[in-house]
């Protein structure tokens, strides 16, 4: 069984906790996670959601100060513990 979630990775610890409370506001379940090591920059800590939650993510994301995310990614564990991270792009329009 592979397990599929989205991240946000951050610069700061204080947009993680931000971007958690935004989204939990907006009736998403979000969590804070370890970043996983594909994604090596930033302060250590990400954001975690479902993959069907993105397009808000991404608005949400449009209302705070820019410059402190990394990235979103996709998160992807199969049973034998191997992760795989893609980055989320741009889709025209949203």
């Amino acid at each position: 069984m592979t397990e599929k979630f989205c991240i946000a990775a951050f610069r700061s610890r204080l947009h993680v906790m931000a971007f958690e409370r935004l989204l939990r506001g907006m009736g998403v379940k979000a969590s804070t996670i370890t970043t996983p090591r594909a994604v090596s920059i930033g302060c250590g800590l990400s954001v975690r959601f479902e993959t069907s939650e993105i397009a808000r993510a991404r608005q949400l994301l449009r209302q705070m100060p820019q410059g402190n995310l990394i990235g979103l990614y996709t998160v992807e564990r199969d049973d034998l513990g191997r992760t795989v991270v893609r980055p989320v792009h741009s889709q025209p329009g949203r």
